[in-house]
């Protein structure tokens, strides 16, 4: 069996605190001449032009700037632009591409097409010299160093802060940026989270199961589903709880797993009460939460460090269900750098 600490995934979950320390730094003023151009313009709406690891930052995307910054955010249709060639007009809007490699043909044709209409474009990659930076009026850089694992995961939680260091800067609320300020030593806490390990051994034989977020967290659980399903070849499909009620209850049997993110705020009641109707159907509840009540209702409890606003959880709630899946992949003796099937960099039209 591989040493799990010499592989390239390990290492990368582990540098986390470091990079996103590293971004809030060296991209604020970035950060800061974008949102002077945002407020210049009277931009009104953002669309995002993502896919994979990518787009589920950009469901982030939809609930930050939309409840912080009144902005309303739609995901792009890339097709429309690179294979149709139809695009939809823009109008006044912040066209973003989020990419790692910035290489994607499909994400890039969005930025084009943005700039030929004279939309206000802005990417965030780790290369700002890729196809996507150079199609951009700002790039903010991820600052991730390479990463060399097929499975994104530091380029997933720096893609989520430079969202938040955008919207914070937005909003020009200065607690919000000290806020933000603090997720690296947090995000140090929460990958010290001992005995998945041991976590993951109970779930060796899992062949499916649900992942469960809300609000701020629906990306998370979309995020969790995506690293299970790269990283263990587990079918995982990811809900919101409310979607989850309307057809896909009918699912739950004895001992279904259920992975659900329950960080505290505002979500947290309406999370807990879906807990219990899941526990009613005798589903077996992994929960990922800083919360006693959430965490006293799991089969399987995985603590999140206390004091994070719910705002800011999506870059600490990941975190575990990163450990959970490089866990699950090392129990079944597969190499977490070289998932099957898949290349670090794809490239669609």
């Amino acid at each position: 069996m591989i040493d799990l600490t010499s592989t390239n995934l390990y290492r990368e979950i582990h540098q986390q605190p470091a990079v996103l320390a590293r971004l809030l730094v060296e991209e604020r003023e970035t950060a800061a001449a974008l949102a002077a151009e945002i407020q210049r313009r009277g931009v009104d709406h953002v669309v995002i032009a993502a896919r994979g690891t990518s787009d589920n930052a950009a469901r982030y995307a939809q609930y930050l700037l939309g409840a912080h910054n009144g902005l309303s955010v739609g995901l792009a249709t890339p097709s429309l632009f690179s294979i149709y060639q139809q695009p939809p007009r823009f109008g006044n809007a912040l066209v973003m591409g989020i990419s790692q490699s910035g290489k994607s043909p499909d994400i890039v044709s969005v930025l084009a097409e943005a700039q030929r209409q004279g939309a206000l474009t802005a990417a965030i990659t780790n290369f700002p010299q890729s196809d996507l930076g150079r199609a951009s009026d700002f790039v903010l850089k991820l600052h991730a160093g390479e990463e060399k694992s097929v499975a994104a995961t530091k380029t997933y939680t720096t893609s989520l802060a430079a969202i938040a260091l955008l919207s914070a800067v937005l909003s020009g609320d200065d607690a919000r940026l000290a806020a933000l300020d603090q997720i690296p030593g947090v995000a140090a806490q929460a990958l010290a989270l001992p005995g998945i390990d041991r976590v993951a051994e109970r779930y060796r034989y899992m062949s499916a199961c649900i992942a469960i977020g809300r609000g701020f967290n629906y990306c998370t659980a979309f995020e969790l589903a995506l690293k299970l399903k790269e990283l263990t070849y587990t079918v995982v499909e990811p809900y919101s709880s409310a979607d989850f009620l309307h057809g896909p209850l009918a699912l739950l049997s004895d001992g279904f797993p259920m992975v659900v993110v329950a960080p505290s705020g505002r979500m947290l009641p309406e999370i807990r009460s879906f807990m219990a109707t899941a526990k009613e159907r005798a589903a077996e509840l992994v929960v990922i939460s800083d919360d006693a009540e959430a965490l006293g209702m799991a089969r399987v409890p995985l603590a999140l460090p206390a004091g994070v606003p719910e705002w800011l959880s999506p870059l600490v709630a990941i975190l575990p269900g990163q450990l959970f899946a490089m866990h699950l992949a090392h129990t079944r003796d597969y190499d977490p750098d070289r998932p099957r099937a898949l290349r670090k960099v794809t490239e669609t039209m």
